[in-house]
């Protein structure tokens, strides 16, 4: 009857692993973490797909996201504002406030076709000088 060959070193202090200074550290199992995926664990990158070759570029941690909006996009809607009150119609302008839309700055993207009064953190130059030359206001809080 076959027996397991392991249990006669339970108990024992190195288990079969030869002398006590045997099977330390990482170096009996290929390194540590991702170590070798280029070399002796090639088969564990062709499963995965990628390799890894350490840090690159770096994480800016006093970076700020800004909700920006370009000044095409709102002239698309403006009407559609309107109607859904969300904006109001002051004679020929179209007066809208961004900053209650969640958009804090507004960007020189697109084509400006309505006359719009528009109120928001910040303009870039160029979506400032879209809405001038289209008859509107760009106002800052």
């Amino acid at each position: 009857m076959p027996t397991n060959t392991r249990s006669k070193f339970r108990g024992s202090r190195t288990c079969g692993g030869g002398t006590h200074k045997n099977r330390r550290g990482a170096g009996n199992r290929g390194g540590r973490g991702r170590a070798g995926h280029r070399d002796h664990r090639w088969s564990h990158f062709l499963l995965a797909g990628q390799v890894h070759n350490g840090k690159n570029g770096f994480a800016n941690q006093i970076r700020e996201e800004v909700e920006v909006l370009d000044v095409g996009e709102v002239d698309q809607v403006a009407e559609f504002l309107v109607q859904a009150g969300l904006a109001e119609q002051e004679g020929d302008l179209i007066a809208i406030d961004l900053c209650d839309l969640g958009v804090e700055k507004v960007l020189g993207g697109g084509q400006v076709t309505h006359a719009l009064k528009l109120t928001a953190l910040a303009f870039s130059a160029q979506a400032k000088e879209k809405i001038e030359a289209a008859g509107g206001q760009a106002l800052t809080e």
